[in-house]
């Protein structure tokens, strides 16, 4: 676990904003500049000591069909008609790192999601019990779980390097700088100028991608067709889940119920025939 310090958020649908001691960082892609060569996912693998997995030709530039819990990073390729042409939309599929993150919402385990001041969502798979309330709580459908072990396993923005000054890998190996990182006022300031400069090569829906249901995200999207958000696979107006939180809030209810209960029959048992005594045995173990 990053000895970084720990933005402290309550498991409310709307957290009050937490108050930084530390820069908030954001990495911002660009995915007019994106040329597809998935560098990046290859260094998210060497870095984070991923498993390379068995891939085959399934129609698709993409390396794999989805995120796994050794595919944290994923670059996806859907091909749509544009103004009669068709042209491939390229996105770096990972975890947004949202500032009101559903997963850390929804997780009942203390300490196996966790989020730093500088915005970073991380896992502590040695306290994750395997409910997969994460899973159902990620407006983005980002966390993976792992069978064999019963934890869940996600993008970390590799934050053993952030802590160490260092930006993420996927950042230090893109060559076209279609992936920039820095303090998120920074990157917001970015993102508008390249926005402004698509908008005047033509490309009038030109956008920034950082939804307001979750707070905002860490990881942001320059996107070159804003009006087709769907076609990159990026929901227009991704929430917190309120489902697994709410789930969760029940079981909470009723394990409290539950212990109450067991509580009062224990009581009403002591003041109706008193302290329960064991029974005598003899040398032999039998009762007598």
């Amino acid at each position: 676990m990053s000895t970084l310090a720990i933005k402290r958020i309550s498991a409310t649908p709307n957290p009050p904003p937490g108050i930084r001691t530390s820069p908030e960082y954001a990495k911002l892609v660009d995915m007019s500049r994106c040329v597809g060569c998935k560098g990046c996912e290859v260094a998210c693998k060497e870095w984070n000591d991923l498993k390379v997995e068995p891939t085959f030709n399934f129609g698709s530039y993409q390396s794999h069909l989805d995120l796994s819990v050794d595919t944290w990073l994923l670059m996806r390729f859907n091909e749509i008609e544009v103004d009669g042409s068709l042209q491939w939309l390229i996105k770096k599929d990972a975890c947004h790192h949202c500032e009101e993150p559903g997963c850390l919402y929804a997780c009942p385990a203390p300490g196996a999601i966790v989020q730093y001041e500088n915005g970073i969502v991380d896992f502590n798979q040695e306290n994750c019990i395997g409910c997969q309330f994460c899973v159902a709580g990620c407006p983005f459908d980002i966390p993976r779980f792992n069978k064999e072990t019963r934890t869940v396993f996600k993008c970390n923005m590799c934050i053993d390097r952030v802590e160490s000054g260092l930006e993420p890998a996927c950042v230090k190996t893109c060559p076209t700088k279609a992936i920039s990182w820095g303090t998120k006022h920074d990157m917001l300031s970015l993102a508008d100028r390249q926005v402004e400069r698509l908008q005047n090569r033509g490309l009038a829906n030109a956008s920034v991608y950082d939804p307001a249901g979750v707070g905002g995200t860490h990881m942001m999207y320059v996107v070159p067709h804003g009006d087709r958000l769907a076609d990159y696979s990026l929901p227009e107006n991704p929430i917190a889940s309120p489902g697994p939180l709410a789930t969760l809030n029940v079981v909470k209810k009723i394990g409290s119920f539950l212990f109450g209960f067991g509580l009062l029959g224990a009581a009403l048992h002591y003041l109706r025939l008193g302290p329960e005594v064991p029974d005598e045995v003899d040398a032999k173990g039998v009762n007598v």
